[in-house]
């Protein structure tokens, strides 16, 4: 399995993404706005017009005249209209169009119960029960009826009240032209960012390099500088003991180890930082590599073995490199070894999933300070420097736990344990 890298988009595509993402909803949401508010200008309008025939004939019917004359005799705002006069119980006593015995009480349409709260109102596309038709409604009550107004929805009267269309494609072309020169804008601020962001970074990879430089300059001196004393002292051809040339040759052996241990792991550190893509994967079984840390405790000294208590109810099995993960396992033992002063090791399968599994490994020591939790992980971070390099540790095992981990798509969290001892939750993607 390759290294799970996270997709970044450029500074200018994000830049542009969220520059068009808030110009656009604010575009459309006035656009929207515009949109109803036009169409309730006209709708408003077209009641208007009818509400002044309402009101002149409202006029003709409280004054006792015939209201079928002024209907007859009066033009019309608009053709084919219907005109109804309605009680204020809902009953309907006049209608142009429909039949009288055919009505029925209108109390609760939208617009006659509008009129009676308000004095007026009107209902845009209801369908009337009594022809059929889908009407624009107005109504207007006066003190002893309402006086309902209808026009009956045609060509004409969709077009007046559809909204202006121009204005819309008006503003959706003055956006369009935002939008590119925003792309033009952003890109340019974009590449001054990267270029930013980018030198920022070389400058930080070069003081962290110079820091692993001084610290592996630091590491190696100790162990050199012991080596030359031990064999400056065997060539100097001072009389020495058999025993005391053979504790020379034995320091100097384990001066030696602890260096190619230190190379190996600077070696393993660049390579999951430098060239993760070149590291072979495979179909690894946790469990297979569990059995052999339990195999390694086992023959270790009364004094550094650690009862090892694995909680694993299933194979888990993922796609990964077998050495890096194993690797994981036994940093994780050795530090609990050297560093815990505890007799037990726990290592727990929390979640196991299609897509990944989350493990617990903790031990029943002392735990660290708070202070030293959040930089455990760092190159050559030790908590008693002394006491480290005395137990011969290259100062590099947490931090190539936490590499392996991110290299498998995880991560990796270290707290103390309630009950004590230190506790590392870690996950593993298995794709």
């Amino acid at each position: 399995m390759a290294m799970a890298f996270a997709i970044r988009l450029s500074y200018h595509r994000r830049l542009l993404l969220m520059l068009l993402s808030f110009s656009w909803t604010i575009i459309l949401l006035s656009i929207g706005f515009q949109y109803v508010r036009e169409k309730q200008y006209k709708s408003d309008f077209l009641s208007a017009k009818l509400q002044q025939y309402n009101r002149h004939l409202l006029e003709t019917v409280e004054e006792g005249l015939p209201y079928e004359t002024y209907i007859a005799s009066h033009e019309k705002p608009f053709d084919d209209l219907r005109v109804s006069v309605i009680t204020l119980s809902g009953a309907v006593v006049y209608d142009n169009m429909i039949p009288l015995d055919s009505l029925d009480n209108h109390i609760e349409r939208p617009e006659i119960a509008s009129a009676l709260r308000h004095g007026s109102g009107y209902h845009i596309g209801r369908q009337s029960a009594s022809d059929g038709r889908e009407y624009f409604y107005s109504a207007t009550r006066g003190q002893r009826v309402i006086v309902r107004t209808a026009i009956p929805y045609s060509a004409t009267l969709r077009e007046l009240l559809q909204a202006d269309w121009t204005f819309l494609f008006v503003m959706i072309a003055i956006s369009l032209a935002m939008s590119i020169a925003a792309y033009f804008s952003t890109r340019k601020l974009g590449q001054d960012i990267e270029r930013v962001n980018q030198f920022e970074s070389e400058q930080e990879k070069n003081r962290i390099k110079r820091q692993l430089s001084n610290n592996i300059n630091h590491e190696l001196k100790t162990p050199v500088a012991s080596m030359q004393v031990c064999l400056e002292t065997l060539l100097s051809g001072i009389a020495l003991s058999e025993e005391k040339r053979q504790e020379l040759i034995a320091r100097c052996y384990t001066h030696n180890e602890r260096l190619r241990q230190l190379l190996n792991d600077i070696s393993l550190i660049t390579r999951l930082e430098e060239g993760s893509q070149l590291i072979s994967t495979e179909n690894v079984c946790i469990n297979n590599i569990l059995r052999e840390i339990s195999e390694e405790l086992s023959v270790l000294p009364p004094e550094e073995r650690l009862e090892l208590h694995i909680s694993f109810n299933e194979e888990v099995t993922l796609a990964g490199n077998n050495s890096l993960i194993g690797s994981i396992f036994s940093n994780l033992t050795k530090n609990a070894i050297a560093y815990s002063s505890g007799r037990n090791i726990y290592i727990t399968l929390l979640e196991n999933t299609e897509k990944l599994c989350r493990i617990r490994f903790e031990d029943d020591g002392q735990g660290v300070a708070p202070q030293h939790l959040s930089r455990l992980f760092e190159r050559f971070y030790r908590i008693d420097k002394g006491r480290s390099r005395k137990l011969g540790g290259t100062g590099l095992g947490l931090s190539i736990v936490k590499h392996a981990v991110l290299f498998h798509g995880g991560n990796i969290t270290a707290t103390n344990r309630p009950e004590g001892g230190l506790r590392f939750d870690f996950t593993l993607m298995k794709q």
